[in-house]
């Protein structure tokens, strides 16, 4: 089983473990190993040689968002795949638009807003003129009078809007992350018929990740375990009960 598991899933040591300590209470983490070294696969294709060495953020709290947008193509055409994630909870949501113009990314803003059970103070984004307005005309007469309608959105619900330094995409890595992970889960390993298929299996992807991945990063919890876990200690800093999150028969 275990093999099995792991050519299947390619997870790294400490994520497969997590994910078989459910069902195997007495597997340790070395005896793990030698069974992958043994059966020859204990390292996974492409496996980075050099990691990158980038600082780690500092501490934070939950409602700190990293959003990001990518593009998805089909032979029909293309979309475009607008994406949030708490740098604390990890929980994530997507929503998809035909391009990313400044009224969609501030439609996305407000569509996060609702969605997330609890406050958001913050939003990290790169550059893009979904986010902010060219580096050319932010000093502008209009920007200064009216700004960005992503700004506008922002300081209607009271949220601090971050950039990314310009040349410094991995200041945004957990977005920029969180997108390679679903393009790999999704367009690069399955052909779809149209969008509408490959809306439903980004969408079923994003909730088995909020709802079933037990995650390193947060102690092999899910990431709406650890909402949960929030919202029983802190429930001043919530909105509404998280419970609402749960995906009913007809989601």
């Amino acid at each position: 089983m275990v093999v099995e598991f792991r050519r299947r899933t390619l997870l790294p040591l400490d994520d497969l473990l997590g994910h078989l300590r459910e069902a195997l209470p007495q597997l340790t983490r070395s005896a793990l190993h030698r069974c992958l070294i043994r059966h020859g696969i204990s390292k996974r294709p492409n496996q980075q040689q050099n990691k990158n060495q980038r600082g780690q953020f500092e501490p934070t709290e939950m409602g700190y968002l990293h959003i990001d947008s990518c593009e998805l193509r089909l032979e029909e055409g293309k979309q475009h795949m607008f994406l949030a994630i708490d740098r604390v909870t990890k929980f994530t949501h997507v929503a998809f638009f035909d391009a990313p113009t400044k009224q969609n990314g501030a439609a996305f803003l407000e569509e996060v807003v609702a969605v997330y059970p609890y406050t958001i103070h913050t939003v990290l984004t790169d550059n893009g003129i979904a986010f902010t307005e060219q580096a050319r005309y932010r000093n502008g007469p209009t920007n200064r009078l009216v700004g960005h309608v992503f700004d506008r959105v922002c300081r209607q619900h009271g949220i601090k809007h971050k950039l990314t330094k310009p040349y410094h995409p991995w200041t945004n890595g957990q977005a920029e992350r969180m997108n390679r992970t679903v393009k790999d889960a999704t367009i690069k390993s399955f052909h779809y018929p149209d969008f509408d298929a490959l809306k439903a299996h980004v969408r079923a992807f994003i909730t088995a990740y909020n709802f079933a991945k037990h995650l390193k990063a947060l102690r092999w919890r899910t990431p709406f375990k650890t909402i949960c876990d929030a919202w029983i200690k802190t429930p001043d800093r919530f909105k509404l009960q998280p419970h609402h999150l749960i995906p009913g028969p007809y989601t």
